[in-house]
């Protein structure tokens, strides 16, 4: 969550650094997409986790019923709970690492959002330079023409 608070906040400070003829609805309309797209990429990761979480669940469960469920005369209850005690630790284990992946997943999609921002940004302030210069040295010969009367 902080890694996308930071990268809206960097977005952001791009996008109002741009030196171009953009209006503010233009800028305020990127910076609108770029949250969108930050908030798309939250709501899947959020996704992938729960189905992780689900699924981890659903194979905790199985093993818990297979476990109790196991054809024998005689149950030994500290081995029954040794048993499923164990097949916890490994549910919880297995979430544990989908909740690590699923959050590399989101930080890799938010840096490569913010380098593609970034890219953008770059690009557009060079085009932006350039029509700059090119305004300045028109000013400048219309007072060369200015003095000259």
């Amino acid at each position: 969550m902080r890694r996308a608070a930071f990268a809206v906040v960097v977005l952001g400070g791009l996008a109002a650094c741009q030196k171009n003829d953009a209006t503010a609805g233009q800028v305020a309309g990127k910076l609108n997409d770029v949250a969108q797209a930050a908030g798309q990429k939250l709501d899947q990761a959020a996704s992938y986790v729960g189905q992780q979480v689900d699924a981890s669940k659903a194979a905790a469960q199985q093993n818990l019923d297979s476990a109790a469920s196991a054809p024998s005369i005689t149950i030994d209850p500290a081995s029954l709970a040794s048993s499923a005690h164990a097949n916890l630790q490994g549910a919880a284990s297995a979430a544990n690492a989908q909740l690590g992946k699923a959050a590399a997943l989101t930080g890799q999609g938010l840096e490569t959002a913010g380098r593609k921002l970034q890219q953008w940004s770059a690009q557009n302030a060079g085009s932006a330079g350039a029509s700059a210069s090119s305004s300045a040295s028109s000013d400048s010969s219309d007072a060369q023409k200015q003095m000259d009367k």
